[in-house]
């Protein structure tokens, strides 16, 4: 216990609380029970300690992959804890912990004045715990880095969020602005490149070989316990991943996938459905509603360009890239289908057709909110926006 209690302290110590990302503001800390879940790599042990530091209450951190739980329930740690007058405890890996559903649900029923903030991996479906916790818990999740975000970190360009609205109603002086500040078009190119995950201020040289090494843990460590599959299953999606890596964008034939692979339909499915989970991949459906893992998706992309460049071992085709980031930007707020006409649809309202500088309108003229949206412009006009101002919207 006294280890723990050391830990805690030399972990908050050397810590600097740097740059902050945009759930800090979203989430309602005065919740007793509150769920961080995202990808490795995202930020979610520095967002915990950033608030930790503001907690007036005695607090500790506990990550939960610490060999100690191996033998020792969280339960009788907690208690144990509260006796010394600890009441905030923030507990980081918690998907490294195999009751931590029954533990956590206790937790909270037996300790009224007591809060509880935990993070964990994204495959981490809180709806699965024998606790019941659905009802308890606060869940918020985690993305990468936004364009915005990363423009803070590399520029010192500080600019809000900017809503979907906004953007369509303003988009020409919001762009003239913010391209005022910044060589927008040489930072957008590295942000597809490097920009999505933090750790990449660490080293750009060894980013893609460290993102690489991070997919295979997801895969490895947090999916395959929790779902318990198999070598055969792993190895498959590894070569599921690497197929989509290629394609531009890929339109799955399921049924030839299955044959190549050597797996059932449904199984293949189901993988697509559990890498989605673990935000390797981004499933655009003509419909979210009433969707299962059955339902064969329209496209499929790599959740986010980073993995892109990581991946291929070619050179990373322009389409898809500009697919990729819209998609993985948008769908953070927003609910975004793949349309009658147009690449995209967003909140069953919004038509875009995403392309480059030199994009028309004849995909999707005569459709009602119909807009081109543009790489290669820093600024647009009328009803074609440019691709790299999305990357505001969180």
């Amino acid at each position: 216990m006294e280890r723990l209690i050391k830990t805690s302290e030399k972990t908050i110590k050397g810590f600097n609380q740097g740059f902050k990302r945009y759930l800090i503001d979203q989430v309602d800390w005065d919740q007793r029970l509150i769920l961080i879940l995202g990808h490795r790599g995202v930020g979610k042990t520095t967002l915990l300690l950033q608030q930790m530091q503001k907690r007036q209450a005695k607090a500790i951190y506990l990550t939960l992959d610490d060999f100690h739980f191996e033998s020792n329930r969280l339960v009788l740690v907690i208690e144990a804890l509260y006796d010394l007058g600890y009441r905030s405890f923030y507990l980081d890996e918690v998907h490294r912990y195999i009751h931590w559903s029954v533990d956590l649900k206790n937790l909270y029923d037996n300790f009224p004045d007591v809060h509880f903030i935990v993070s964990g991996s994204s495959i981490l479906e809180i709806q699965k715990g024998k606790g019941d916790l659905s009802r308890r818990a606060a869940v918020y999740h985690l993305a990468g880095l936004s364009f915005r975000e990363y423009l803070m970190l590399e520029n010192q360009i500080d600019h809000p969020p900017i809503s979907l609205n906004e953007i369509l109603a303003n988009h020409q002086a919001l762009s003239e602005s913010i391209t005022d500040q910044a060589d927008i078009t040489k930072l957008f190119k590295k942000y597809l490149e490097f920009g999505y995950y933090p750790f990449y201020l660490e080293s750009e040289n060894l980013y893609k070989s460290r993102l690489l090494e991070t997919t295979q843990v997801v895969l490895e460590m947090d999916l395959s316990p929790w779902e318990d599959l198999t070598h055969k299953t792993i190895r498959n999606m590894k070569k599921l991943i690497f197929i989509i890596s290629e394609s531009v964008p890929f339109i799955p034939n399921i049924s030839k996938l299955a044959e190549k692979l050597e797996v059932s339909r449904n199984t293949i499915l189901k993988t697509l459905d559990l890498l989605e989970q673990a935000q390797i991949l981004n499933l655009l459906r003509q419909s979210t509603r009433g969707v299962s893992f059955l339902q064969k998706p329209e496209k499929i992309y790599l959740q986010n360009t980073n993995l892109a460049f990581a991946l291929s071992t070619y050179a990373s085709n322009q389409g898809n890239l500009r697919e990729t980031f819209f998609l993985n930007q948008v769908r953070q707020s927003h609910e975004v289908t793949l349309p009658k006409y147009g690449d995209f649809i967003v909140d069953d309202s919004y038509v875009f057709e995403i392309g480059g500088a030199g994009k028309t309108a004849t995909q999707i003229q005569g459709v009602p909110n119909a807009y081109i949206v543009a790489d290669n412009i820093k600024i647009g006009s009328g009803n074609k926006t440019p691709l790299w101002i999305f990357g505001f919207l969180y």
